[in-house]
């Protein structure tokens, strides 16, 4: 008689992430002042030629020093989920990349001073021969790599108490041999 395998809990999402909001602080000074000058400028010349050069030099500097690094930082997302971790970005090219907790990872915290003074931080996830994922300028990163850790505690105590008989545990068994 063999014993069933409890039923797996359902995987629930623990934190939705982005860069530090900090990341947009110039392209909203570029904004303003992008703004300000063409206002200024726009109706300051007589001819129109020039008044249209004003509108169009406008355009162009917020289209590239304002909504290009605005879209970049919002398809920016690091989901958390008690299973996994999801990385994806791109704004042209999408990139999703996906950690399982059972499989373990290193964590390691880099941080500037100013990362330090907004208590943000870049997340590095070392996968053994996969290499280096890394989620960059995210905030609260103690408090993220504190739940990383205790995730990857329960996914190791979830794998232990497994049956030795059921599939996951012989996965389990020859994935800790390499």
């Amino acid at each position: 008689m063999s014993i069933p395998a409890a039923a797996p809990q359902a995987e629930r999402v623990i934190a939705r992430l982005r860069p530090h909001a900090r990341a947009m602080f110039w392209p909203a000074v570029v904004l303003i002042a992008a703004a300000g000058a063409v206002g200024y400028f726009a109706f300051s010349f007589d001819q129109s030629w020039a008044q249209l050069a004003v509108w169009v030099g406008g355009a162009l500097v917020l289209i590239f020093l304002f909504l290009l690094p605005l879209c970049h930082w919002l398809s920016t997302r690091y989901t958390i989920t008690t299973r996994r971790i999801i990385l994806r970005y791109g704004f042209f090219v999408r990139t999703r990349h996906e950690i399982l907790h059972s499989r373990g990872y290193d964590i390691t915290i880099t941080k500037t001073w100013l990362q330090s003074a907004f208590r943000s931080g870049s997340i590095h996830l070392k996968r053994g021969a996969d290499g280096v994922l890394v989620m960059r300028d995210v905030p609260h990163a103690d408090t993220v790599q504190n739940a990383l850790h205790d995730l990857l505690e329960n996914a190791r105590n979830l794998t232990a108490s497994l049956p030795s008989g059921s599939a996951l545990a012989d996965q389990a068994a020859l994935r800790d041999r390499r």
